[in-house]
């Protein structure tokens, strides 16, 4: 189908363009900008006038779930929480019951993501068998049945020998490791090391859980060449690791969630186990060095990391509920918020739930279609979005069979009115 989107205001971090314009769509590509193509006759129009067209937001890091936790939530629930939050491409973590270390799980759940005909699914393969640490899985079979990358989701890796074989395996085939910085004996408590988790009665987590095993990945990256990509860095002295990698040229991208853009370690107040959250929640020096990295570039993407979590897991004493929450509807909001923050251009901001995931993802796999543009000849992955429109997070709001978030109660900027996929209307608001 021929659609034209017309009179919206045009947000392509990739090329740099801030315009008031039409979008031309044909055969579920973008075919033109602006200037309407020879011969276009469009089926449809949809009047963008006053909203934002930006390119469909990617998220490193939405947990669907499925398979083993349908009682929390299922593909079809996470998806369309997706698609409301603007999100048509996802990475789903390993973390499934049973861990995807199998091709035929892989293969099962691309074909259930086919068949939904919804945002696009992109699963990382557990990088050991059961996730367990001991055994490296078959990456080569994984990688065949559809995986981008492998990982231990959020658990820590004991074994460092496992782990320089993984990495000489990961470099010999050019496949990247996803990795949770996270050392094993240090990573057990339930909030950031610290005076206020002392006064809380919180076992802490201190930074150099962090720091310690992003030393032990960074001298073996250099031992090996591997490509790594770090995920959800929470500190200050870990973002100064990072940056000094990057200075020296190691092959290392990262990111971090929504929920360390905005929060602090003081937000847990009086044990509100919304703020369970791992890694923990650190202090206001970390979340500005977040933000600064953000703004230099050492950061390359947010990321939700959406983790439904059930009233059974949530309605608990602080240290007892499980860890997690739901984000990925709130991912294009608390950008623009953040933006509005630190007054940021919407194409700079944008670019981290864009440009810079899609460049991440194509680094791993280079033969993943193109996404995260407005680019003549990319798929026709966007969302309508209006920036001048506000909403409060609650349970009635959001699709997400989840409605565990710290940011419940709270009025955020912007909302996505329209997502599509490859040039299909896949979510509209009411």
């Amino acid at each position: 189908m021929k659609i034209v989107i017309k009179g919206g205001r045009l947000l392509d971090p990739a090329s740099g363009t801030d315009q008031t314009g039409n979008l031309y769509i044909a055969a579920g590509r973008i075919v033109g900008m602006g200037q309407e193509p020879d011969g276009f006759e469009s089926a449809r129009t949809i009047d963008a006038t006053g909203k934002l067209v930006i390119p469909g937001l990617i998220d490193l890091a939405v947990r669907l779930r499925e398979p083993g936790f349908e009682h929390r939530a299922t593909l079809e629930s996470e998806m369309q929480a997706a698609l409301a939050g603007g999100v048509t491409s996802l990475v789903l973590p390993p973390d499934t019951e049973p861990a995807l270390d199998e091709p035929g799980l892989v293969e099962m759940l691309k074909h259930r993501a086919r068949q939904l005909h919804q945002a696009n699914l992109y699963p990382l393969g557990a990088m050991t068998n059961r996730l367990e640490g001991k055994i490296i899985t078959e990456m080569a079979e994984l990688t065949e049945a559809g995986c981008i990358a492998f990982s231990q989701a959020s658990l820590p890796l004991i074994d460092t020998g496992v782990l320089l074989r993984s990495m000489q395996y990961a470099k010999t085939y050019g496949y990247t490791l996803w990795l949770t910085p996270l050392e094993a004996s240090l990573s057990k408590g339930v909030a950031a090391s610290g005076p206020f988790a002392s006064r809380l009665g919180l076992v802490g987590v201190p930074e150099q859980a962090e720091t310690i095993a992003l030393h032990t990945l960074f001298e073996l990256q250099k031992v090996t060449g591997t490509r790594l990509h770090i995920c959800r860095l929470s500190s200050a002295a870990g973002i100064a690791l990072v940056r000094q990698a990057k200075a020296q040229g190691l092959p290392v991208t990262c990111d971090v969630s929504l929920n360390h853009l905005h929060l602090t370690d003081l937000d847990i107040g009086f044990f509100d186990s919304n703020y369970r959250l791992d890694p923990p929640l650190r202090g206001q020096r970390d979340r500005d060095a977040i933000r600064a990295g953000l703004a230099d570039g050492t950061i390359d993407a947010v990321c939700s990391d959406h983790t439904p979590v059930d009233d059974d897991g949530k309605l608990m004493p602080f240290a007892e509920a499980e860890p997690g929450a739901t984000g990925v509807e709130l991912l294009f909001s608390l950008v623009v918020k953040w933006a509005q923050e630190e007054k940021l251009s919407l194409v700079q901001a944008l670019g981290l739930i864009t440009t810079g995931p899609a460049a991440i993802l194509k680094a791993g796999a280079p033969s993943l279609p193109g996404c995260g543009t407005l680019s003549v000849g990319a798929p026709a992955d966007i969302a309508i979005a209006d920036a001048d429109a506000a909403w409060t997070v609650g349970r009635d709001t959001l699709l997400s069979q989840s409605a565990h978030t710290p940011f419940v109660g709270y009025e955020l900027p912007g909302k996505i009115v329209m997502t599509l996929v490859s040039g299909r209307s896949v979510w509209e608001s009411v």
